[in-house]
């Protein structure tokens, strides 16, 4: 498939989110084209490990997955965060517990995915997925809701702002029990009080 055909295809796939209607537009391609196309794009998105060094941990440009969790005992309460950067594997690159002091759920998983974000710049990452239990951030962050609290939209716009800095990104809404280890990071920085 040639590249300009390629480009083609791929932004009226991402208007449409239709592959049906897709495919109409683009007759000069037969199924038996599109299966090898998205196979081979898929390959870009492969992960192949991280490199490190005495000083400081850094990783190859390659994408990370990064869970983000904040936590608030009281909303507003004691408030505190977690974040886990791993490769693609699930290697752990870094983990963070913070306490915020008092602060909402929302602005803690706010502030979780900002530490998030920075953490990750540092490592001289290129792309990130993100993880989050927070269906409002996520939607927000996706442009699916808009941010009506005036509390939250200096840090959605922080974070993304942040997000601008990397090259690819997705954020992808989770279901707790699958962000169990950012969850735990959280109450234990609540628990111990660290800043």
């Amino acid at each position: 498939m040639k590249d300009d055909l390629a480009y083609r295809f791929l932004k009226r796939l991402a208007e449409t989110l239709d592959i049906s209607k897709t495919m109409k537009d683009f007759p000069e391609m037969g199924s038996q084209d599109i299966q090898p196309f998205f196979l081979k794009l898929a390959d870009i998105f492969k992960t192949s490990g991280h490199t490190s060094t005495d000083s400081h941990l850094r990783v190859d440009s390659k994408m990370v997955n990064i869970y983000v969790d904040g936590a608030s005992r009281g909303n507003p309460g004691d408030a505190g965060i977690g974040v886990v950067i791993a490769t693609g594997s699930g290697k752990t690159l870094k983990e963070i517990a913070k306490y915020l002091g008092k602060a909402t759920n929302n602005v803690a998983e706010y502030q979780a995915l900002i530490a998030a974000l920075k953490e990750a710049k540092s490592l001289d990452v290129e792309a990130i997925k993100i993880f989050a239990d927070s269906e409002l951030m996520v939607k927000q962050i996706k442009g699916e809701y808009k941010v009506k609290s005036a509390g939250l939209l200096p840090l959605y716009k922080e974070a993304k702002g942040l997000l601008m800095q990397f090259s690819r990104y997705d954020i992808i809404h989770i279901n707790r029990e699958r962000n169990t280890e950012a969850d735990r990071l959280a109450n234990q920085a609540i628990d111990s009080k660290v800043r």
